[in-house]
């Protein structure tokens, strides 16, 4: 088979061809997914992306979405990874009804699952708010947050213990470009500067400018072509040994992003 990754990161297959917005190794290719996929009409058997379309506006998701139909070949696969709207609803439910009730500790479950709802959403700076609950000294739902976002965010909650945990001269370096930087940028006039900072980062790729449940991503994929559109699990797939590519599992067969909807779709 002849499988694409599209915005891959650094969760790549070797044996892909995988396409990122910047290039994480030399297996990578660099390519703006905005411009459309820089292949021929049906040059893949598998078209993949993991937590990619999310970023795109509502008008631009169906506009990529054809292009992934036009790159695949007839009875080829789509499969789609994205934040499950409905899952992150249903729980948000719960936490405010168990929160209301009382409980202290679906009460810090909300203030979660708050962030995962909207700050992806609204956030104009780097990490927003997330990345401020997640780099507490003590996070009181650290075992829920892992179980419902998996091994990334475990990974950033590590990382951030071994930043308080030892010094390190080059984030002063940092710390003084950043404030120099800042200084060239404040003196422009009025609200010049903050309009120029947030809209900056509102454009870097980073925020959600939509999110998905398998009704309103079934009907997207319906409209753009697909057909035989199925609901997965990180391990279900049309694609055999999918497991083996360790693209939604990791090599123990636990599931990388536990808080995803998977949908796979054919091309007929």
């Amino acid at each position: 088979m002849d499988c694409l990754n599209l915005g891959c990161g650094s969760r790549f297959h070797s044996t892909w061809t995988n396409l990122n917005f910047t290039s994480t190794s030399k297996e990578v290719i660099a390519h703006n997914l905005t411009k459309g996929i820089c292949f021929p009409d049906a040059s893949f058997d598998l078209v993949y992306h993991s937590h990619v379309l999310e970023h795109f506006s509502q008008a631009d998701a169906e506009v990529f979405l054809q292009e992934c139909w036009r790159v695949l070949r007839p009875q080829g696969v789509l499969r789609v990874v994205v934040p499950d709207l409905e899952q992150i609803v249903r729980t948000y439910l719960i936490a405010l009804e168990k929160a209301n009730n009382g409980s202290e500790e679906w009460a810090a479950n909300y203030q979660w699952i708050l962030l995962e709802m909207f700050d992806q959403l609204a956030r104009n700076e780097n990490g927003g708010e997330m990345k401020k609950y997640l780099y507490q000294q003590q996070i009181p739902n650290e075992k829920f947050i892992i179980q419902r976002c998996g091994i990334e965010v475990k990974n950033l909650i590590e990382m951030s213990k071994q930043k308080r945990n030892k010094s390190n001269n080059l984030k002063h370096i940092h710390d003084l470009f950043i404030k120099l930087s800042k200084f060239m940028l404040q003196s422009l006039p009025g609200k010049i500067y903050s309009n120029f900072k947030i809209g900056s980062f509102r454009q870097s790729g980073e925020i959600h400018q939509w999110m998905y449940d398998q009704y309103s991503l079934s009907l997207l994929l319906k409209k753009c072509g697909f057909q035989d559109i199925t609901k997965r699990t990180a391990t279900e797939s049309f694609v055999p040994y999918w497991t083996s590519y360790n693209l939604d599992t990791e090599p123990d067969n636990s599931v990388y992003k536990p808080d995803s909807l998977y949908i796979e779709a054919l091309k007929k």
